[in-house]
C-alpha cells in the first residue's frame, strides 16, 4: 500500500508529496504564525495545509481563505453543522492528491519540524506510521505545565494499548504521518468519533500497522483556548466502545441510552420528592417527572451524544430545548398515560414508572435525532 519510492524529504521538493491537516477550531490568530513555522521546516514547495475548520466564530475559516488566496499551499475546508478532529482528519485525508498526510494541532504544541524525520520514517519503509510521542524517551511535556492532563494521558494510553493491542508509547497522540493511500482505504470504517483519530486508525486496520515513535517537546498553546473539554474522557470512551461493540449497537443510541438512564434516576428522584414531601398525587407527579427528566435529559445529550452537533448559543439552546419537549411530547403522554394505567390497576409504583419510560425512550430517540440535532446539519 505504500507509494513509489521518492527522493529524500531533505532534498528540494517540486511535486506535492505531503499534506498537512490542521483541524480548526477558533484558530485565527494561530494560522500565519503556524505556516510560517512549517515553511521553515519543509522549505517553500513540495507541501500543502488542509485548513479543516469546524465553523468557527473568530474568523479562523475567513483568515485561512485570505492567505490562500495569495498562497496556493494553503487550502480551506470550512464544515457547516458537524464537528470533531476525528472526522475532520478523515475529510482531509480524502481531499488532498499527496501520497503522505500529517494530522496536526494547529495552536503550536506540535513542531512543524519533526515532519522532516516522520515523512523520511513513512517514505523510507521503516514504518507505516510515524507518531510523535509525548511518553517516548527524550521526550518532554516540561512546556505543557499540566501535570493533570498528563497524568489523564497516561491512563488512556494504557487502557487503549490493553484493548487495542497496539505497542505504541503515545496512541493518544495528535501529531503522526503516514501514506495517504493507507489513510484513504481505513476512511470508510472508520468511526469519526471525537479527538482520538490515531486510535482509530490503529484499531480499525485488519492487518497491524508497523509504527515509529519520535520523541517531542509538548509545548503550550500559542494563543486561544483548549477545545478539549471536560467531555474529552468520555468522549474517549465512546470511541473505545465504538470500535469494540459500534456495530451491535451504534454509539450514539448507546450514549443516549446511558444518558436515558441517569435520567431514570433523574426522573425517580423528582417523582419521590414530590410524592413522598409534596403529597402529590400520582398522575401530577409523573408527569412533573418525566418534565425534569426530559430537561436533564436534553441538556446532558446535547453535551455528550450530540457533541459534534452541539446546541452552543443560547438562542438555539432554547429552541433546541424547546424542539426536545416538543419532540418528547407524545412519548411522554404515553409514558404518563401507560404509568398511570398500569399503577391504578394495582401495579407497583416502581415498575409502573419504568414501563412509562421505556415506551417514551424509542419515541423520544427517533424525533430527538431527527428534529433536534438533526435541523442544524
Amino acid at each position: 500500500m505504500k507509494p513509489d519510492a521518492l527522493p529524500p524529504a531533505e532534498t528540494q521538493m517540486q511535486t506535492l508529496d505531503l499534506a498537512i491537516v490542521l483541524p480548526t477550531l477558533n484558530e485565527r490568530d494561530n494560522l500565519a504564525p503556524l505556516i510560517a513555522r512549517i515553511e521553515g521546516a519543509l522549505g517553500p514547495q513540495g507541501w500543502e495545509v488542509l485548513i479543516v475548520d469546524d465553523d468557527s466564530t473568530d474568523g479562523t475559516a475567513e483568515e485561512a481563505r485570505r492567505m490562500a488566496r495569495s498562497d496556493p499551499r494553503i487550502r480551506v475546508l470550512q464544515r457547516i453543522g458537524r464537528r470533531g478532529l476525528s472526522s475532520a482528519a478523515i475529510e482531509g485525508f480524502c481531499a488532498t492528491a499527496a501520497p503522505y498526510v500529517a494530522v496536526m494541532d494547529a495552536d503550536h504544541q506540535h513542531d512543524p519540524r519533526l515532519l522532516i524525520a516522520m515523512l523520511d520514517i513513512v517514505r523510507g519503509g521503516e514504518a507505516d506510521v510515524a507518531v510523535a510521542s509525548r511518553f517516548a524517551e527524550g521526550a518532554s511535556m516540561a512546556e505543557w505545565n499540566r501535570p493533570d492532563r498528563e497524568k489523564l494521558s497516561g491512563i488512556a494510553n494504557t487502557l487503549a494499548r490493553k484493548l487495542t493491542g497496539v505497542a505504541l508509547s503515545d496512541p493518544m497522540s495528535g501529531f503522526f504521518l503516514l501514506p495517504t493511500e493507507i489513510a484513504r482505504g481505513l476512511a470508510p470504517k472508520l468511526s469519526g468519533i471525537g479527538f482520538k483519530i490515531l486510535l482509530d486508525l490503529l484499531a480499525t486496520s485488519p492487518t497491524p500497522l508497523k509504527v515509529k515513535d519520535i520523541p517531542m517537546n509538548f509545548s503550550a498553546r500559542r494563543s486561544g483556548e483548549s477545545k478539549l473539554d471536560r467531555a474529552i474522557a468520555l468522549d474517549f470512551l465512546a470511541g473505545l466502545y465504538d470500535k469494540s461493540f459500534g456495530r451491535v449497537i451504534p454509539t450514539r443510541f448507546a450514549l443516549f441510552g446511558t444518558v436515558g438512564g441517569l435520567g431514570v434516576l433523574v426522573h425517580m428522584a423528582i417523582l419521590y420528592g414530590l410524592l413522598v414531601a409534596g403529597g402529590t398525587d400520582f398522575a401530577w407527579g409523573q408527569g412533573l417527572a418525566a418534565f425534569g427528566s426530559m430537561t436533564f435529559n436534553f441538556w446532558l445529550n446535547n453535551w455528550l451524544t450530540y457533541r459534534d452537533k452541539r446546541l452552543t448559543t443560547p438562542g438555539k439552546m432554547f429552541i433546541g430545548w424547546l424542539s426536545f419537549v416538543a419532540a418528547c411530547s407524545i412519548g411522554a403522554f404515553a409514558n404518563v398515560a401507560v404509568a398511570t394505567t398500569l399503577h391504578d390497576n394495582g401495579l407497583h409504583t416502581l415498575p409502573a414508572a419504568l414501563v412509562g419510560i421505556a415506551i417514551g425512550s424509542v419515541w423520544n430517540f427517533a424525533l430527538s435525532s431527527r428534529f433536534v440535532w438533526g435541523r442544524y446539519k
